[in-house]
C-alpha cells in the first residue's frame, strides 16, 4: 500500500483564498447557487471541522469544511464541501479528509452529521439515506445522507434542514 504524501492541518484564515480557488476549480464558480450554500450564507463554519491537506511542498491537495445546521429542532453538522485538486484525485485525499472531519466531530461531542452526495461512495464512511430529512429544493432526496455520531442520533429526527445561527453549540 502506498503511503499518502499529504499533511492535514486545521484551515486558517490565511488559507481562505486558496481554499476558495480550489472549490471554484472543483465545482465551478456556480457552486454558490446550490441549495446547500443557502444554509451556509452568513453562518460561520465549525472551525475545528475545517481541514486542509497539503503536499510536502505546501501545495493544497484537498479541503473539507463543515457547518452547523438544524434538522427540525436538532443540531447537525453539514459536511462539505469537500474538494480534492484534480491532479490528486484517486489518491485517497478525500477519504483522509472525511475520516478526519468525522473523528474530530465525534470527539468534540457532535451527535449527527449529514451531507448531500452519492450513497455508493459515502456508505463506506457509515452514511445512509435520511428519510424524512428534507434539504431545500432542488436537492434530490435520495442524496440526503446522514451519519450518527452517537447511537440513535438520527432516530426520530425529521424535518427541513435549516440555516443555523451563530449561537449554535455542539449537539
Amino acid at each position: 500500500m502506498q503511503r499518502l504524501s499529504v499533511q492535514l492541518a486545521p484551515e486558517t484564515p490565511d488559507d481562505w483564498w486558496e481554499v476558495e480557488a480550489l472549490y471554484d476549480l472543483c465545482f465551478a464558480p456556480g457552486r454558490t447557487a446550490l441549495s446547500s450554500y443557502r444554509l451556509r450564507e452568513g453562518v460561520a463554519p465549525i472551525p475545528e471541522l475545517c481541514w486542509t491537506a497539503r503536499d510536502p511542498d505546501g501545495v493544497l491537495a484537498g479541503v473539507v469544511r463543515c457547518w452547523p445546521v438544524y434538522v427540525g429542532d436538532k443540531v447537525a453538522v453539514l459536511l462539505g464541501p469537500i474538494a480534492v485538486h484534480p491532479t490528486r484525485q484517486g489518491e485517497g485525499v478525500a477519504a483522509l479528509l472525511m475520516h478526519k472531519a468525522i473523528d474530530v466531530a465525534y470527539y468534540a461531542g457532535w451527535s449527527r452529521m449529514l451531507l448531500v452526495g452519492d450513497l455508493p461512495y459515502y456508505r463506506r464512511f457509515g452514511f445512509d439515506r435520511l428519510p424524512g430529512v428534507i434539504m431545500p429544493p432542488p436537492t434530490n432526496p435520495d442524496r440526503v445522507l446522514g451519519l450518527p455520531l452517537k447511537d440513535g442520533a438520527w432516530d426520530r429526527v425529521k424535518g427541513t434542514v435549516r440555516k443555523a445561527d451563530d449561537c449554535i453549540s455542539v449537539g
